[in-house]
């Protein structure tokens, strides 16, 4: 039997975008709008950011519905990522998603953005539910977790420093790639030598146990900081043109060696061979490689397109299909916040 026809809407950061979907997983409309103004600057500027989603929303939300064909009056539900993100950019779509509702006397259900990455791949492969030990890779956040089951969330690990995301990103601006950096490093690393430099590893020695309070987590500050020092003892004795690739194809090894080495000890410790791979690194196609080789010949990787995989309204209304049929609503005076608790979220057992 469907469920409500919902409203989904991500502005979080520099993705506009609005979904229809018919719960719990029938996809009927979805626009993104990726925004192209912070190309320029090497990064997102959240005041630009904020700006473009006001000058985009009414039109991705119409663009929506048109694909969907219905109207916004057809709508049960609005659903609309609450946090984290740019608070200025959370508040052009939470303040839209508020009036929304309240104009239509329809629920609001605020959702978390990291939970809604969660749900991405439900969307396209319906095995993709829990359990499951989930690595979520965005440009804000690098999340280690175990999922027995929707809503309950076990922590085993997160970065304590620079994500994974935001480490492409600045090695990308270090090379003088575009941003976003994920792609134009993975592009230039395809073309590299991922031996020819050896990268720190960081956080990740063999002498480390369970229960090590660095055993599941990430760190890529250090990382980052070895590719600056390579860099400019490059950039002082030759030309740096020549080895781009070669550094891009050496920084990406060791990111990924990190991350799958990490997800692969909680596969072992968790006893669950099943991962689930979210967030907008989650496109990166060694990363996907490295994971599926290691889960071989038992395991699966379970991850979304690499539409899915970016910041979307999909997701965002997947997740709030979820947090509806628990019967949680938002109050019209909620307000958005960047450091928004992940909900159900608890300290893995020892």
């Amino acid at each position: 039997m469907s469920g409500p026809l919902i409203l989904g809407l991500e502005t979080s950061c520099d993705e506009t975008s609005a979904a229809v979907l018919k719960a719990p997983d029938t996809l009927k409309g979805h626009v993104i709008y990726s925004q192209d103004e912070h190309i320029l600057y090497g990064g997102v500027v959240p005041e630009i950011a904020a700006r473009a989603h006001v000058q985009r929303i009414d039109d991705v939300v119409d663009r929506a519905l048109a694909e969907a064909g219905c109207r916004l009056s057809d709508i049960d539900a609005v659903a609309v990522t609450a946090g984290p993100g740019l608070i200025g950019a959370l508040l052009v779509g939470v303040c839209w998603a508020k009036a929304a509702a309240f104009g239509l006397g329809k629920p609001l259900v605020a959702v978390h953005h990291m939970e809604a990455h969660l749900f991405a791949p439900s969307l396209e492969n319906p095995d993709a539910v829990p359990p499951f030990v989930a690595l979520l890779v965005s440009g804000g956040h690098t999340l280690l977790l175990h999922v027995p089951e929707w809503g309950t969330y076990h922590w085993l690990g997160q970065t304590r420093d620079d994500a994974a995301g935001e480490a492409f990103d600045k090695v990308a601006r270090l090379l003088g790639m575009p941003y976003p950096g994920g792609p134009a490093i993975e592009a230039a690393a395809s073309r590299g030598d991922a031996a020819r430099y050896r990268f720190p590893r960081p956080m990740l020695r063999r002498n480390q146990r369970p229960g090590d309070d660095d055993f599941y987590d990430f760190s890529f500050s250090g990382l980052k900081t070895a590719v600056v020092t390579l860099v400019r003892e490059i950039e002082a004795d030759r030309q740096l043109e020549p080895e781009k690739e070669d550094v891009a194809a050496s920084f990406q090894a060791a990111v990924v060696d990190v991350l799958t080495e990490k997800t692969m000890r909680a596969v072992e410790e968790m006893d669950c061979p099943r991962v689930l791979l979210g967030g907008g690194v989650a496109a990166n196609g060694r990363l996907r490689e490295a994971l599926s080789k290691r889960l071989e010949p038992d395991g699966v990787l379970l991850s979304a397109s690499a539409r899915l995989s970016l910041d979307n309204g999909a997701m965002v209304a997947r997740a709030g299909a979820f947090r509806l049929g628990r019967g949680e609503v938002a109050s019209l005076d909620a307000s958005p916040d960047p450091n928004l608790p992940f909900p159900g979220l608890m300290k893995a057992s020892a």
